[in-house]
């Protein structure tokens, strides 16, 4: 293998990622800013990693929950308008799936928002319709911790599964078209969602736990229940979850190998959650975690901090040996495919 045939393979395919918090680092600038930070600031590291996709989840922290925590989601809704307005010419804010076919096929980065966790929402299921009018096409309905819909992976230990709101909302995000994203959802919510669901579900960052027993990971059974729904789950590249201390690319494709044998080429994806820019920007120097969720929060894969990176991934594969069409199907096709099913051509009633 040469570097030559890795450069050319990744420039061929679609690059497609499913969860990268650079919202959270535009939204915390005056509005006027948006646009031009966003330029300056991610516009070229998407680009140097030849980013096609990029779904943009909407999270809130801890600092806006739970008083501000609407306002908050409003604001990087707004923030993603604008950024996408302001950038016509490189990206564009899609809400279905033709949409995304047309934005990549204009050479431009087709966006798509999601929220995650929802705390802005509370139990107000009413309101998912309320964020899908104002382009929100995926979402998660809880973080670490507990929600007005269901218990995040921290809280496993209470063994519990979906409130009554958050059967409500798996219905509700069915018959709207947003599609229901399981990542940070507790065990036993993900294997409620998967009894539940008449539609196929995502995970748009999760590895496997069978490599590393960590509460963000998915196990075997959730892989295969998340395939049979006719889902996808996106690798997460954060290197505290992949493993208790080596921290390379071969141990991210580890993971991809894993999950592919487990529940089908054809359902698997990347959802990088790079998260190192995005903490260092946005957090006082007073503040800064040093682990998350018992692991470790300042360590990350080498070369992978960003999206600059993800040539990185193609190189990796086909040093692992994959085949090309494999290679272009993790990387993005599946989630481009998916989400053109799922989003359709048209805008639901």
């Amino acid at each position: 293998m040469t570097l030559e045939l890795a450069t050319e393979l990744h420039h061929r395919a679609i690059v497609a990622d499913a969860h990268n918090d650079l919202l959270c680092a535009v939204a915390s600038r005056p509005s006027e800013l948006w646009s031009d930070f966003f330029r300056a600031q991610w516009l070229p590291q998407l680009q140097e990693g030849g980013v096609d996709l990029q779904i943009l989840p909407v999270f809130i922290d801890d600092a806006y929950r739970p008083e501000g925590a609407l306002r908050r989601t409003l604001r990087m809704i707004e923030a993603a308008h604008r950024l996408a307005e302001g950038n016509a010419d490189a990206v564009g804010l899609c809400l279905t799936g033709a949409d995304i076919d047309r934005v990549i096929a204009d050479g431009r980065i087709a966006l798509v928002l999601a929220l995650e966790g929802m705390p802005g929402i509370a139990d107000d299921v009413e309101m998912l319709e309320t964020v899908h009018r104002l382009g929100v096409r995926v979402g998660s309905v809880a973080h670490f911790g507990r929600s007005a819909f269901a218990d995040g992976s921290g809280e496993d230990a209470a063994g519990s599964r979906l409130t009554r709101s958050g059967i409500r909302a798996v219905a509700e995000m069915e018959r709207i078209g947003m599609i229901f994203d399981v990542s940070h959802l507790g065990a036993g919510g993900v294997d409620h969602v998967l009894e539940l669901a008449t539609r196929p579900v995502m995970a748009t960052h999760s590895s496997a736990r069978a490599l590393f027993d960590h509460h963000r990971n998915l196990t075997d059974s959730q892989l295969t229940g998340i395939a049979a729904s006719g889902g996808l789950v996106c690798i997460n590249f954060f290197a505290p979850y992949l493993h208790e201390s080596e921290y390379a690319i071969d141990t991210l494709v580890d993971h991809f190998e894993h999950v592919v044998s487990v529940a089908g080429l054809e359902h698997v994806g990347m959802g990088s959650d790079f998260v190192q820019e995005v903490i260092d920007d946005t957090t006082a120097p007073c503040c800064v975690q040093t682990t998350i969720e018992g692991v470790p929060a300042d360590e990350y894969l080498p070369g992978l901090e960003g999206p600059a990176g993800f040539p990185l991934v193609t190189e990796a594969l086909l040093r692992r040996g994959w085949a090309e069409a494999d290679i272009l199907a993790v990387l993005g096709g599946n989630l481009q495919r998916f989400l053109r099913t799922e989003l359709g051509a048209t805008v639901r009633d």
